[in-house]
């Protein structure tokens, strides 16, 4: 077996982006994954990760790279990143079986001198107490007979500025001798790395960056629910303060956060000190608030009926957007399944238009989807616009919708539109 200089354990939208740069300076790249869905879409240049073109994957391909499902590859490997999922369970404590199941795989296969990094978001310590035992089992000491690491990921899917290459690295290292070898491994792809003193302290960064979007977030929705009983414009409140060319940060209100950063990171933080004995408070306050919009949404959905003497019982909701963020594909922890709950509950016809969405299903239920958009909203007795992906004309909803709810601040407020 020739060897390769990274394997990448997780072949999603974070563990991709990685293959593709490092593919793209020069290095010889091996993706390795359990499903063989996605192990053969990627050999056959279908690409289903929305930074990641065909056209790209073609490139990456004629570059060396392949993705398999056996592991062995690993032992020829002088890198390997593990980029796998890192959910909540139903009691919203950190899922870490598919990073226990990584590492497993990688102390199995993996020979002395292998540089071995978590990317995946997780609680600190978790490098160091979950993941360094299990690699040990190889018989190899974390520091001397191989080097381990920590560099959360920072993949924005969608965001055309930035990428993984000019968005800055941060690593830490289990000893400093690992440290440099991460910094110097992700160098030769990325323009800067930002070494900090230990795991934990890199592990910390990423919960830290992902809870001030949290609670920035929940404190404009909260403001965003008063302001509407105060009579106060607050998305003209907001674009105001953010004239301030210091100490102000313009966060939007919404639907509910989406992804699997906002809504679920944060909890990892919030077990971790829950673990020393005590709540966090600022954490699981934002949690509250920002569980609570869809529902708010539903609310005023129905506020706007009733001014129109109509139940929602009955009425042809039409929900734009029902991705968790605009532009791309993305459905995971999407405000649009329990805002569309909640009206399914109350008896709506609901439908949905999303161009990046091709079928949509809420509790095993398929959900119509909306082809033409002018004909939907015309038809539908309120639309409630939850993502306003570019594709959307919103001159024509405005002019065509009948109702409409506008979460996200983006049309002009008048008879039939209501902002959130």
């Amino acid at each position: 077996m020739s060897g390769f200089d990274l394997a990448v354990i997780g072949l999603g939208y974070v563990g991709m982006p990685l293959a593709k740069e490092a593919t793209a300076a020069g290095l010889k790249v091996i993706g390795v994954d359990v499903d063989p869905r996605k192990v053969e879409a990627l050999n056959a240049g279908r690409s289903y990760i929305d930074d990641l073109t065909d056209a790209d994957l073609d490139h990456m391909l004629a570059n060396g790279f392949s993705a398999t499902l056996d592991p062995a590859v690993l032992a020829a490997s002088g890198t390997i990143v593990i980029c796998v999922p890192t959910p909540l369970d139903d009691d919203h404590r950190p899922d870490l079986s598919a990073v226990e199941g990584a590492s497993a795989t990688v102390a199995a296969h993996m020979v002395e001198g292998t540089l071995v990094v978590l990317e995946s978001t997780t609680w600190p310590g978790t490098t160091d107490e979950v993941v360094r035992p299990v690699l040990e089992r190889s018989g190899l000491t974390a520091g001397r007979g191989f080097h381990l690491a920590f560099s959360p990921e920072r993949i924005d899917p969608g965001n055309p500025k930035y990428g993984l290459r000019n968005t800055p690295k941060v690593v830490g290292g289990y000893t400093e001798t690992c440290r440099d070898r991460a910094t110097a491994f992700y160098a030769q792809f990325v323009e800067q790395v930002v070494p900090v003193s230990g795991t934990r302290e890199a592990e910390m960064a990423k919960l830290l960056e992902n809870t001030y979007r949290h609670v920035n977030i929940a404190l404009v929705n909260e403001m965003a629910i008063f302001c509407d009983e105060l009579g106060v414009d607050l998305w003209e409140s907001i674009e105001a303060a953010a004239t301030k060319p210091f100490g102000f940060q313009k966060f939007l209100p919404g639907p509910g956060v989406g992804g699997h950063c906002i809504p679920v990171d944060p909890s990892y933080l919030s077990y971790t000190v829950r673990k020393l004995g005590y709540p966090f408070r600022f954490v699981e306050l934002a949690q509250e608030i920002n569980e609570r919009m869809p529902s708010y949404v539903v609310a005023r959905a129905q506020r706007l009926l009733n001014r129109q003497r109509k139940a929602v019982n009955g009425a042809r909701v039409l929900l734009l957007g029902v991705t968790y963020k605009p532009d791309i594909a993305d459905e995971r922890e999407t405000p649009a399944l329990p805002v569309a709950r909640a009206l399914l509950d109350l008896g709506a016809d609901l439908a949905f238009a999303d161009p990046h969405v091709k079928s949509w299903r809420v509790d095993g239920a398929d959900i119509p989807r909306e082809e033409d958009l002018a004909t939907a909203v015309a038809a539908a007795d309120i639309t409630v616009l939850l993502q306003p992906h570019a594709a959307f004309d919103l001159s024509l909803i405005e002019d065509k919708a009948r109702l409409v709810l506008d979460t996200r601040g983006v049309l002009a407020e008048g008879e039939r539109v209501e902002r959130l």
